[in-house]
């Protein structure tokens, strides 16, 4: 049985951002009555609508955990950022996204706390008398740290504000699954998605994960994985997808670099019908994120943002928009800076002056035509064509193919290979064109840069250019 997860499409939300939330949470340790709380919550009720327009059926949004900075640090595992809103306003959130028929993932970060958090408070005051003293990971007392807090402790990446928990002791691991089970509960989250996932033991991931689907069956595990195997953290009962990386790369350097094998290379080795490394699996797939730059910030050609975004709706994954990319925005990390990446912005303001006019229309589409054709979340792949500036495939499901040909380069360019599927009267239809075709009066018009030939598909693409068709 399908699992809604595989057919997604996601919109990524780092709220702390997109809000214009202060950096240092100075909502900490104040009462009721000395705080005016902050509902940003009510900012991001309208953004709902839009994400629903977008096409979207999912939003990923985190980190959502108090914390004092960034969002990764967690203070309270119960407890909503204060600098976003309440439980109350988040419970409203998801509610509000299920009516949209939108699922809601969060982050889960269970390899690291921040200093703040009721354990290692109660370690930095009672020291070898604390009962959490083998909460956190090669605790010593001979140490110290640039905290001078007289005693040493592994951190996360020996960034000494994460201090990292002990994944073995049962104490931590209870905890944990009492947070899964938690925000299940509490908030009718329909997902996670773990970070630093590559940090977590196996076995207590692999707990993480039943403890989840128990509490709700279709419950949807993703993990933040950047190098290695990512199918030996897929398997075996453990998480449902991650994030993968490698195409990420290829996305936005097979454009600047025109080459494509780059890109062909990567799909192959993981997806290809005859021995790919994660056929099968649905892998979390985009183009930016809260971690690395934008992709307009990326393409050395803006004219390449329309081939980039349909690859990624049309190659094997999971497709996420990040937070202001269907506009087109831009932003650089600077130095240990990730804000370029997170910035504020206003709803009304991206959608009456978007940088890249266009854009999110086009994205919708795409949107629209991964929740309609069914080809492209299970069909399979295959290469049709490749050379360094253009590249053809097409995914296949049954009787059915979607045919995706690209020109990286910025002249035209002539592409001929042989069709998949063709057999009688055999049609191509451009989809991405069918609109304009139909409001343009030309019934013809959408039929004059492909057509079949004697088994074999000719096409005619201008420069910087993709046509997805249909067979």
């Amino acid at each position: 049985m399908a699992k809604w997860y595989e057919q997604a499409v996601f919109y990524h939300i780092y709220p702390l951002g997109l809000t214009g939330a202060p950096f240092n949470n100075d909502c900490l340790g104040k009462s009721a009555e000395e705080l005016a709380k902050p509902h940003r919550f009510e900012e991001l009720f309208d953004w709902i609508p839009h994400i629903a327009e977008l096409g979207c059926t999912a939003i990923y949004i985190g980190p959502l955990f108090e914390s004092g900075t960034h969002g990764y640090d967690t203070i309270d595992y119960k407890k909503v950022d204060s600098r976003l809103g309440t439980n109350e306003d988040f419970i409203e959130f998801v509610k509000r996204a299920h009516a949209a028929g939108i699922k809601v993932v969060v982050d889960g970060v269970f390899n690291h706390t921040g200093r703040g958090v009721f354990a290692f408070e109660d370690l930095r005051v009672n020291r070898e008398n604390s009962p959490y003293r083998y909460w956190y990971r090669d605790v010593s007392f001979e140490g110290n740290t640039c905290f001078n807090d007289g005693f040493w402790y592994q951190a996360w990446h020996n960034i000494h504000d994460l201090p990292a928990l002990n994944q073995w002791n049962e104490d931590v691991r209870q905890y944990i699954f009492s947070v899964i089970r938690f925000w299940i509960h509490e908030f009718d989250i329909d997902g996670i998605r773990l970070d630093s996932a590559d940090c977590l033991d196996f076995n207590f991931l692999r707990d993480i994960c039943s403890v989840a689907r128990y509490e709700k069956e279709d419950f949807w595990m993703m993990g933040e994985l950047i190098h290695g195997d990512y199918a030996r953290w897929i398997n075996g009962g453990l998480l449902d997808s991650s994030t993968n990386y490698e195409l990420h790369k290829g996305l936005f350097s097979g454009h600047n670099d025109h080459n494509y094998f780059e890109i062909a290379h990567s799909i192959r080795r993981q997806f290809d019908a005859n021995g790919g490394i994660y056929k099968g699996m649905h892998l979390y797939t985009f183009v930016d994120n809260h971690d690395v730059d934008r992709l307009a910030s990326k393409l050395n050609e803006k004219a390449h943002l329309p081939l980039v975004w349909t690859l990624l709706f049309t190659l094997p994954g999971i497709p996420a928009i990040y937070y202001g990319s269907e506009w087109g925005i831009e932003g650089r990390k600077n130095g240990p800076d990730d804000s370029p990446m997170r910035p504020r912005l206003i709803l009304s303001e991206m959608e009456a002056n978007p940088p890249v006019p266009g854009l999110a229309e086009f994205i919708s589409k795409l949107a629209a035509l991964k929740k309609e054709d069914l080809a492209l979340t299970y069909g399979r792949y295959q290469e049709l064509l490749l050379t360094n500036r253009q590249y053809a495939y097409a995914r296949i499901l049954d009787d059915h193919a979607v045919v995706v040909a690209a020109n990286n380069d910025p002249n035209p360019a002539e592409m001929w290979f042989n069709c998949p599927l063709c057999r009688g009267n055999a049609k191509l239809e451009d989809v991405l064109k069918k609109d304009v075709c139909q409001d343009a009066g030309d019934s013809q018009a959408c039929d004059l840069d492909g057509e079949i030939l004697d088994g074999r598909i000719h096409v005619a693409i201008p420069g910087h250019t993709v046509r997805v068709f249909m067979i």
